[in-house]
């Protein structure tokens, strides 16, 4: 997957946009809460991930628990590049999913959601 095709499956989703946080990683958020993250260069991609996601890809080892984040369910892809997009376009609309599935009836409703 290339920083484009990462960049436009992320804001194609509702409620979403990109800050530069922590030096300058881009962080994609949903209401200000943040589902996937990578460096600037795009070749790491952190994003929150279902319990079942989270075992199976850290246990194929295509993943690793993402740092300070594992106990959330975030995992780390170290070489975005070498992913299937379609794959990973899929875990993004899944973490998107995740965490805005928490959000209050009236942040759903700012986001049309």
């Amino acid at each position: 997957m290339t920083r484009e095709e990462l960049h436009a499956a992320c804001l194609a989703l509702p409620g979403v946009h990109m800050d530069v946080q922590w030096g300058d990683d881009h962080v994609y958020k949903v209401a200000g809460k943040m589902f996937a993250a990578t460096d600037a260069a795009y070749s790491k991609l952190s994003f929150k991930a279902t319990d079942i996601a989270f075992e199976a890809l850290v246990q194929e080892g295509r993943a690793t628990p993402a740092a300070y984040l594992a106990r959330a369910k975030w995992v780390t892809l170290d070489d975005l590049g070498a992913q299937d997009a379609a794959e990973v376009a899929g875990w993004i609309r899944t973490a998107h999913s995740l965490v805005a599935a928490k959000l209050t009836r009236a942040q759903k409703a700012g986001i049309g959601l």
